[in-house]
């Protein structure tokens, strides 16, 4: 059937960024949205006419009906295969497998992340390039531009296809492949990970572990690895089964909102392992009996246990951190004699050090950890990797953290996040911290002194382009740190996040609570920002 060329007119729309154009559902059930910015893909990508596409999401509300669309305008546009996962389902990291096997021109991703889904909720659409991770600032820009001009778009009429049938079906002149989901992501796994020593954990009959899928796309991943092909136990993996509406949750593992999985891992009778993801499968939580693994520690420590697992023991290249995330990794790589890289946050800039083959593993703060088997930060992926440093050590998650400060010190860290404050006095309190930068060096703040104050800039190792503006830094004497970002994974207003860093070389002070240990830090950063009294909060929304 031929195509039809629909007349449009173009949005005012938000500027998608590496993790893609962000929106409630009701945005995107416009008429016209969705194809006015798909269509801008192709427009702009004219590698995809003649090539092949990957196609999935989280499973959140309008996922099948936007996969539906988008499958109707790229044979209108020229592809000359899909690969979809059944159910429309593909997590971000899968997602990146599948185009890096497949050798195919992209993926588009349908995914909000972490936000909420629902019908009054937040739906996304992200695209990847043909190495399979985020698109570049350069190729997202060329995208919005031509959805600021875009008058119209090509669809074709053609019916819907079957998303739950595996197999090959013709969409007019292009083929579309609904492919297994889960088996090229599993088929990696088992290559990374010693799954015979993971399997005898299992089968140890002591080790007791909780998987929390947060009703999200990773729960058919972790049911097939962790229960069919490792052994565990049924029912390790909880909330198990993708919903549109994540079952009413925020599939957001942390503290707060997987709060049910932190229960389970308290007390005398607490589990031995617990992990979670996130709505798109990227994102990690990691918890031992009665112990959070920060983010910016399970970096540090899988950096210095690489070795262990079978993909990676001839070592690593290198490693990097988003600026925000603690430097413990930094003092790992000193000792390894890598390097180790401070980038901006978002996953692109790990992309180009990939590439390049500078590093090998990279994190950030925001419960994010991959490395150079997909371009996409690795939920799941983080969850083996520890479950194989367990297997091989034969400790606890507790003890083996706990070894790993006392050989490098302990960089206690939280975040504070301030969420949904007026994006006006968001952007105020930025200003007027910048304003502050100059007088700060030399100057004591919460018993210690400056020694460095800016907003980070970066110059990108591998193409020479250069990040500004991207939060400020307060660094003080012995690697102690106060940062102020604002983030844009939300849909309204802005995320004020601030972390606080301190290093604690003695093992004697290793056991402070962490908000105690951070308190006179903690004050400042709210005192020199005029947190309460610039955006009317007095506490954080999250703490993590």
């Amino acid at each position: 059937m031929a195509a039809t060329e629909v007349s449009t007119t173009p949005f005012d729309g938000q500027k998608p960024g590496t993790s893609g154009l962000r929106k409630k559902v009701r945005v995107f059930q416009q008429p016209h949205y969705l194809e006015n910015f798909v269509q801008a893909i192709f427009d702009t990508q004219p590698g995809f006419r003649g090539g092949t596409l990957v196609l999935g999401g989280d499973g959140r509300f309008y996922n099948r009906e936007a996969i539906q669309t988008i499958l109707r305008m790229a044979a209108a546009n020229g592809v000359v295969k899909v690969l979809v996962g059944r159910g429309g389902i593909l997590s971000t990291p899968a997602a990146s497998c599948v185009i890096r096997k497949y050798q195919a021109q992209g993926g588009i991703i349908l995914s909000a992340s972490h936000n909420p889904g629902g019908p009054d909720q937040d739906f996304g659409i992200k695209l990847n390039t043909d190495a399979g991770g985020p698109a570049p600032a350069g190729v997202t820009d060329a995208v919005f531009a031509r959805s600021r001009r875009i008058d119209r778009y090509r669809i074709t009429d053609t019916g819907s296809v079957d998303l739950d049938a595996l197999g090959n079906t013709a969409l007019d002149d292009m083929s579309v492949e609904v492919m297994d989901p889960v088996a090229d992501y599993a088929a990696l796994m088992e290559r990374l990970f010693d799954f015979n020593a993971i399997h005898q954990l299992f089968n140890s009959g002591g080790f007791r572990m909780r998987f929390d899928a947060m009703h999200a796309v990773t729960g058919p991943y972790a049911t097939e690895i962790l229960e069919n092909r490792l052994g565990a136990e049924p029912g390790t993996v909880m909330n198990g089964m993708p919903l549109p509406d994540f079952g009413g949750g925020h599939p957001d593992p942390n503290l707060l909102h997987a709060r049910d999985l932190v229960a389970l891992t308290q007390g005398l009778t607490g589990l031995d392992f617990g992990a979670a993801s996130d709505g798109d499968g990227d994102r990690n939580m990691i918890l031992g009996k009665d112990f959070f693994v920060t983010p910016s520690d399970s970096l540090a420590v899988l950096a210095a246990n690489a070795h262990l697992a079978p993909g990676y023991k001839a070592g690593i290249a290198g490693v990097a951190r988003s600026m925000p995330t603690s430097q413990a990794a930094d003092r790992v790589a000193d000792e390894l004699g890598v390097e180790c890289y401070e980038t901006p946050t978002g996953w692109k800039f790990f992309g180009n050090l990939l590439d390049a083959r500078k590093i090998t593993l990279c994190g950030e703060e925001s419960f994010g950890t991959g490395s150079d088997h997909v371009r996409e930060k690795d939920g799941l992926w983080a969850v083996l990797f520890w479950l194989n440093l367990l297997a091989v050590r034969r400790q606890s998650v507790g003890d083996i953290v706990r070894e790993h400060w006392q050989r490098f010190g302990r960089n206690y860290y939280t975040r504070h996040d301030y969420e949904a404050v007026d994006a006006g006095a968001a952007e105020a309190l930025m200003d007027h911290l910048r304003m502050l930068l100059g007088d700060l060096p030399d100057k004591r703040l919460g018993g210690l002194s400056v020694a460095y104050a800016d907003d980070f800039s970066y110059t990108d190792p591998v193409d020479g382009s250069v990040a500004e503006g991207q939060g400020i830094r307060i660094g003080f004497d012995g690697g102690s740190r106060i940062v102020f970002r604002l983030s844009g994974t939300g849909t309204r207003g802005a995320t004020l996040r601030v972390y606080i860093e301190c290093y604690e070389p003695d093992p004697a002070r290793h056991g402070q609570p962490v908000q105690e240990a951070l308190a006179p830090l903690i004050l400042s950063a709210r005192e020199l920002a005029q947190i309460e009294a610039r955006t009317g909060r007095a506490e954080p929304d999250v703490i993590t």
